[in-house]
């Protein structure tokens, strides 16, 4: 097993005070290793969400740490943070989360310019990604004039033009067809072991969880279930019966 990439230690997560306070995780202890592909799983509000944040640096713990590549996130400044997300993290959103107002060309020009690429450079990494999500002379298209489908290889296309060591994808096939689904999982499956790309993935559907090395279920803020997931042709015969 190759080292651990992501350290949650001890991680207790509490939303407002006093009697009114939710537990959102309660001393969560968890690794995820280098080149992982890892499926997150549990029912709505047991605290997956607040789990990605944690780890892109975007909240904090109450009590415990999170390191992400040995580093102590409490102890970055918000701009150190925010550098280590451009750099480092690539984010998948189930609702997409591409500009309207932007083309898709602007919406991936942007992270790129942040990170200050040449023009050249942005472009080739612009047309890389958008090959690499099987996108084609959408460029100049606008979020609203694509399918579903279409948003979210571009939102994935965003996700890793630059480069990132780390994919978090919160419910990256929530709001598609089974079809184009599966072609989503297939991509993100192919970053993970083409690009060696570690992959946090949220989903509530069992079948895509098999594309993951090992699934991780939460319940009320604590891991229940940590396996490693069945391998393809166990998946492949799921699918043959549903």
């Amino acid at each position: 097993m190759s080292e651990p990439f992501v350290e949650i230690l001890g991680v207790t997560k509490r939303y407002g005070s006093g009697t009114r306070a939710t537990l959102a995780l309660s001393e969560l202890t968890l690794q995820i290793h280098r080149g992982e592909f890892l499926s997150l799983m549990g029912p709505s509000g047991s605290g997956k969400t607040t789990l990605l944040n944690l780890i892109a640096g975007l909240d904090a713990p109450n009590d415990g740490r999170v390191l992400l590549q040995g580093q102590d996130l409490s102890v970055l400044a918000d701009h150190e943070l925010a550098d280590l997300r451009l750099r480092t993290i690539g984010f998948v959103f189930q609702a997409f989360n591409l500009i309207p107002a932007l083309t898709v060309d602007e919406n991936l020009r942007w992270p790129l310019e942040f990170h200050g690429y040449s023009r050249s450079e942005v472009r080739r990494r612009i047309t890389e990604a958008l090959a690499r999500v099987g996108i084609d002379e959408s460029g100049r298209r606008y979020p609203g004039e694509l399918s579903g489908g279409e948003q979210q290889r571009v939102a994935i296309a965003r996700a890793i033009a630059t480069g990132p060591s780390l994919l978090l994808a919160d419910e990256p096939t929530g709001n598609l067809d089974s079809h184009t689904g599966q072609r989503i999982l297939d991509l993100l499956r192919s970053l993970n072991q083409s690009e060696g790309v570690t992959v946090l993935m949220v989903t509530h559907n069992v079948l895509a969880a098999t594309y993951g090395d090992r699934t991780v279920e939460l319940q009320d803020g604590r891991v229940v279930r940590d396996v490693r997931t069945p391998p393809v042709a166990i998946r492949a015969a799921a699918e043959s019966d549903s």
